[in-house]
């Protein structure tokens, strides 16, 4: 009853236009009041979030995105992996999954991978003659290879809230993250043979190929160093973001040159507004977070499904199609900040390991990423390719369906996510 009224309430709040995160706080100091409880919690709440060192990492990674979009990596990135691959079957489209699964490994935000390969490789598919519907859907979906291969701001965010260690979270990422840029591929290779439509590309010089090689090598070095560090416990997951800021600006702007102070403006504003947002949310999640934790919701949720829930299997499927409703209407944070605190401890009393949940919960977050109305990739593939949203949502089913897919295997086969960081 307690959850029916408070998902009620909170439904009004966003159809009457209210922000995410004010609707989170609103709600939450309102449960606060009403149930008697002090409102100098919610201040306490926010205090005592916002002031953690892992949460650093956040504007970081943004800055670093920003940076290597504003100063053209992505460009370089995708070129050379089409002069390696291109004049294979599908071979545009292959380079286009590479190149973002290479770009997520750098910098950990969806929305900046679609759009900074998005802007080179949609005019070229199309000009070879790819299917428009599925250059959009390719792109859309490959952007969300960005808060799945590490390091991912929802990963960060995950392991913050319920104290998991971030880089196990990292780890545990790698395996699915693989396998799902490797499921992309494969159906772009049938996709490309049997239903044709595009100019296979002339395969590339060794010159070309050697040439390309060299002007990506340092952006391939900064990820390697970057992921090399978190992996090998040098860096914490912030100062690994702290290092990769300032080496992209060594990259952009002494190395290639090609960072001007104009997009150095624009993607220092671009971050803080975006950091902002994102602190904001998380406010506002923690406030609803310390009510719900007081109703005791969380334990309720449990109890009831012990009782009405007797397999994991039966459990993982009641949450991917609540998720997949989430993703509706909430964005990827907030789907995070808010059904986390509530799913997790019913997922551990079912025998559930939390790193792999936060995986699992991560690749839900990625099918929000792309489902509409609120699917923010959809709106980037939309606002680069000037098209109709409808185009790239029609685009994006086949990926949809290879994510829910890989969801499936996992649950199969758990050390897809855990072999890497608890049995390597």
């Amino acid at each position: 009853m307690k959850l029916t009224i408070t998902l009620l309430v909170m439904f009004a709040l966003l159809l009457a236009s209210l922000p995410v995160a004010f609707s989170l706080g609103t709600l939450g100091l309102g449960m606060l009041v009403t149930g008697g409880f002090s409102p100098l919690m919610a201040p306490q709440a926010i205090l005592s979030t916002l002031d953690g060192f892992i949460l650093l990492a956040v504007p970081l990674f943004l800055l670093m995105s920003n940076i290597l979009l504003y100063g053209g990596c992505g460009r370089n990135l995708y070129e050379a992996v089409q002069a390696w691959v291109g004049h294979w079957p599908g071979g545009l489209a292959i380079a286009t999954i590479i190149s973002c699964g290479i770009f997520a490994a750098i910098s950990g935000v969806s929305v900046a991978t679609a759009a900074t390969i998005g802007v080179v490789a949609i005019p070229e598919m199309i000009e070879r003659g790819y299917n428009r519907k599925f250059v959009y859907g390719l792109l859309a979906a490959g952007g969300t290879l960005g808060i799945l291969i590490p390091p991912s701001l929802p990963m960060i965010v995950y392991g913050f809230i319920t104290e998991e260690s971030v880089i196990s979270l990292f780890l545990a990422g790698i395996g699915p993250g693989i396998f799902l840029i490797l499921l992309f591929i494969g159906f772009s290779i049938i996709y490309a043979q049997f239903f044709g439509g595009y100019t296979r590309t002339e395969k590339a010089s060794w010159d070309v190929r050697w040439k390309s090689a060299i002007n990506v090598f340092p952006t391939i070095c900064l990820a390697a160093l970057i992921l090399g560090g978190i992996y090998s416990g040098v860096f914490t997951p912030t100062e690994a973001a702290a290092v990769g800021f300032s080496l992209s600006l060594v990259l952009t702007v002494i190395i290639m040159r090609s960072l001007s102070f104009k997009d150095f403006k624009k993607a220092v504003f671009e971050s803080m507004v975006t950091t902002a947002a994102i602190l904001i949310i998380i406010a506002g999640a923690k406030i609803f977070g310390k009510a719900v934790a007081l109703y005791r919701i969380p334990q309720d949720i449990s109890m009831a499904i012990q009782m009405y829930i007797d397999s994991k299997a039966f459990f993982i499927t009641v949450v991917c199609m609540v998720l997949v409703a989430m993703g509706l209407v909430f964005e990827t944070l907030s789907m995070v900040l808010i059904m986390v605190p509530v799913l997790l401890p019913a997922a551990i009393s079912m025998g559930i390991d939390p790193i792999w949940f936060g995986i699992f919960i991560v690749i839900m977050v990625e099918c929000a990423l792309i489902t509409p109305p609120v699917g923010l990739n959809l709106y980037v593939i939309q606002s680069v390719a000037k098209c109709k949203l409808g185009d790239v949502a029609q685009g994006v089913l086949p990926f949809l369906i290879m994510m829910i897919f890989t969801v499936l295997i996992m649950y199969v086969w758990t050390d897809l996510a855990l072999f890497i960081p608890f049995k390597l």
